[in-house]
């Protein structure tokens, strides 16, 4: 029996097969005669190559860059994974593994960072999502796949790596040379603000996250006198993970409800996840914070409970990721990831390419010109990204604080989230004129 994983990564919503095989019946095609005469023309390029190239060629890297040349003129997110790629994508999910610890995605043939990640060697070292890396080690990446890329900055912990940026706003490249480390990412941090208010930044959806965050707002709670006024979720810059943790995530604040639901071509990609109500939080007031920097599985919760209005959401428009992918071992470790369905909110809205809505638009404080800054890259961004379906279409379908810290001032994304909850809970209070 075919055991399935759901899992979204950076930008990637993935449905994992772990174990076992997969039989797919024979393909149906449109015109089998004309199918059957290009793979005819295939294999007699692949025979003429390696007879007559001047050199002894490695079919198995000839066959390799025949499916990514396939996979290329899909959307964005079809990739092939050879076996050193795929054993790493794995890793990825844990929340471990040695690199600098940056999410990229690939714009016009150039690589772009999505969002670095919190307290990770490239967020330490000043890399900003919107960054263009133009150079991997004096390696010019035009045109270099994801997956390529990442191998690339990948290595040993303690070794040197120079990445050259190109930055809106800057005349010209800026070398950065990061050291490696063990990337362990803490999915989940906490802070109760002014004593009263929770802040909970969940950093990527990881395989204990929503456990983890259960346990932070609990710890709130009892640093509180057993009660919060209100909480700030904080999902800026989070590219995604599990699938499975969104929803758990999302769950956690929602007692019962659709949560989001999935349509693809065949019967495998139709799902849907709703709510239970065991374990849900208090009703207490909620702000979620999201950004450019926001893909996926982050998408995934404030779109559900923006439309379930259990939520405000507060920033900029998000990402914009919207595809599933299923990710399918084959014989040789290697694996195909194919994007296999979209996923939906509750309402019926599409996200792809469009991304979340903020109720509240509220921007960053920049120093010079926002069109000079504005770097944030989105699904509708990349190159053959689906166009997102039209309106007919989707009808259809644990520290205790009583101040802000320094860093905390400059946020002023934050402090207006903080503001909002003191403002419902004044409202709440307020007593009707006589």
């Amino acid at each position: 029996m075919v055991k399935l994983r759901q899992l979204i990564s950076v930008v990637s919503f993935l449905l994992v097969i772990c174990s076992g095989s997969i039989i797919f019946s024979p393909p149906v095609f449109a015109n089998q005669e004309a199918d059957y005469k290009n793979l005819e023309i295939f294999t007699d390029v692949l025979s003429l190559v390696r007879s007559h190239y001047v050199e002894d060629t490695d079919t198995e890297k000839l066959l390799y860059g025949a499916i990514d040349g396939m996979l290329g003129t899909l959307d964005p997110h079809s990739s092939f994974l050879t076996p050193e790629m795929y054993e790493e994508m794995q890793a990825d999910t844990h929340g471990e593994f040695g690199g600098l610890g940056i999410e990229i995605t690939v714009r016009d043939g150039t690589l772009i960072v999505v969002s670095p990640i919190e307290d990770t060697p490239a967020d330490l070292a000043g890399i900003k999502a919107g960054d263009r890396i133009i150079k991997i080690n004096g390696q010019p990446t035009r045109d270099i796949g994801v997956m390529e890329a990442a191998k690339l900055m990948r290595g040993a912990k303690g070794e040197a790596i120079t990445i050259s940026i190109k930055r809106l706003g800057a005349t010209e490249l800026q070398d950065f040379t990061i050291i490696r480390d063990i990337i362990k990412i803490k999915s989940v941090k906490s802070n109760l603000l002014q004593g009263r208010y929770g802040y909970v930044r969940v950093a990527q959806f990881q395989d204990r996250t929503s456990r983890d965050l259960k346990e932070h707002l609990l710890d709130l709670r009892q640093n509180n006198d057993g009660n919060l006024d209100g909480v700030i979720l904080d999902l800026r810059n989070n590219p995604g993970g599990l699938l499975d943790q969104a929803v758990a995530v999302a769950d956690l604040f929602l007692p019962n409800g659709l949560i989001v639901y999935t349509e693809g071509r065949d019967a495998e990609s139709q799902m849907t996840f709703s709510a239970q109500e065991v374990g849900t939080e208090p009703e207490y007031p909620l702000v979620i914070l999201i950004n450019g920097g926001s893909a996926s599985a982050a998408e995934i919760v404030a779109g559900a409970l923006q439309d379930h209005q259990r939520a405000i959401i507060l920033g900029e428009q998000s990402f914009g990721k919207g595809s599933v992918q299923t990710i399918i071992p084959l014989g040789d470790d290697s694996g195909l990831r194919l994007t296999t369905a979209r996923y939906f909110t509750p309402s019926g809205r599409s996200i792809q390419a469009r991304g979340i809505s903020p109720d509240i638009v509220v921007r960053p404080l920049l120093t010079i010109p926002r069109e000079e800054t504005d770097l944030s890259v989105r699904e509708e961004d990349l190159e053959n990204h689906f166009q997102p379906l039209s309106a007919k279409q989707t009808e259809q379908q644990k520290k205790k604080s009583t101040e802000l810290t320094q860093q905390e001032k400059g946020d002023n994304q934050l402090r207006r989230a903080l503001d909002l909850l003191k403002g419902i809970n004044l409202f709440k209070g307020a007593k009707p004129a006589a």
